[in-house]
């Protein structure tokens, strides 16, 4: 690691487009503080944000560490700690962080730190990994890296985290991976939300008004009051699955979300089980905010509009609280359904951008076009 003369230690945060470069500017406006003051000799740190698509084409560890050393190689940084939001595997684990002391690299996979807290997880992370590889002169302490097993978000008794094998010929020299069922939870939580679902939602302007428009002419319906009335409360549960199911499968065919793996290997299978998963969950997950939105305003609509005289006359049914959630409820699994004939309609790349497979695709496109100009 290169040691600046003037006593700051330049940390350069590489980070992919999109989520990972706004968890690094975020941490980027209170980093130096933390890391002057837990350095303890007083020395200073300088941060810069640089956002580049450096996983475009790959997402093999070992290629990408040579690329981040390939990228500092002509700055004046110190340190490069490098974040993306593609979930890395490494030796058939799932892949935390990347530290190589000799060149002062760190390669940071975010979905292995979970959902919850990520950014504050994320600064942790970033800070341990610089103190560590700023060695004894930042961090007051001896021994060798090996010797200096990180803590905090990387590893301890509460999670999955722990060192992994570092091969011969790798640039890094010390690894840290989660694996068994509850690291590959804590991936696949950590993909749904660098995935932002809530995104989804105003994505899909034209189904919700395709939606709000079945709705509407459904409240008014008195066969609809009357089915409502004739349904079980498993019914509708089965009815709100079915469509919920039909609206999710719908927009994965359509916009061509499913990633399918050109390799054979078992770490691209694995790979393409986590992408796909994730991106179910994604989309599950902005359906059914449509779906709880859809009910209220179905209700709202519902409270204005029926008669209970009317509504009465045609159910044999009082119109009381029941009626009205029972109704919107039905009214809402109905109008799902005729969402997902709308969503046809929506942009394919609104839709793409809760999947992991299109994200990347669009990093390559980024970095051809930067290769043209």
């Amino acid at each position: 690691m290169r040691v600046s003369s003037q006593g700051v230690t330049v940390v350069a945060l590489l980070a992919d487009p999109d989520a990972p470069t706004e968890i690094a500017r975020r941490m980027a406006r209170i980093l130096p503080a933390r890391l002057a003051d837990k350095s303890d000799r007083g020395r200073r740190f300088d941060v810069e944000v640089v956002s580049e698509p450096f996983t475009a084409g790959t997402e093999d560890p070992p290629t990408l560490m040579r690329r981040i050393m390939d990228r500092g190689s002509g700055e004046n940084w110190d340190i490069v700690v490098a974040l993306t939001d593609l979930p890395l595997h490494s030796h058939g684990r799932r892949l935390v962080v990347n530290l190589s002391h000799e060149h002062g690299l760190a390669l940071l996979s975010l979905p292995s730190l979970g959902g919850l807290r990520l950014q504050t997880k994320a600064r942790q992370a970033v800070e341990e990994a610089v103190l560590g590889l700023a060695g004894p002169q930042a961090t007051g302490s001896e021994g060798s890296p090996r010797s200096q097993p990180l803590r905090g978000p990387f590893a301890g008794r509460l999670t999955p985290v722990h060192p992994g094998p570092v091969g011969e010929e790798e640039n890094a020299d010390l690894r840290y991976v989660v694996s068994g069922p509850r690291g590959y939870l804590r991936v696949l939580v950590g993909m749904v939300r660098a995935n932002r679902p809530w995104r989804l939602v105003p994505g899909l302007s034209k189904a919700l008004a395709a939606a709000l428009a079945t709705g509407a002419v459904a409240t008014v319906n008195s066969t609809v009051w009357t089915l409502a009335e004739a349904l079980s409360a498993p019914r509708l549960v089965i009815a709100m699955i079915g469509s919920v199911g039909i609206m999710i499968g719908w927009l994965i065919v359509d916009a061509q979300l499913w990633h399918r793996s050109a390799e054979g290997s078992p770490e691209a299978r694995q790979r393409a089980r986590l992408y796909n998963t994730s991106t179910v969950l994604t989309v599950g997950i902005g359906v059914l905010v449509c779906y709880a939105g859809l009910m209220v305003i179905n209700l709202v609509w519902a409270l204005f509009i029926l008669n209970d005289q009317v509504f009465a006359s045609m159910t044999r049914t009082p119109l009381h609280a029941t009626e009205y959630l029972t109704l919107s409820w039905f009214v809402a699994s109905t109008a799902t359904v005729g969402g997902a004939l709308g969503s046809g309609f929506e942009s394919d790349e609104a839709i793409r951008a809760a999947a992991y497979s299109k994200r990347e695709q669009q990093r390559r496109h980024m970095l051809e076009d930067d290769h043209h100009d």
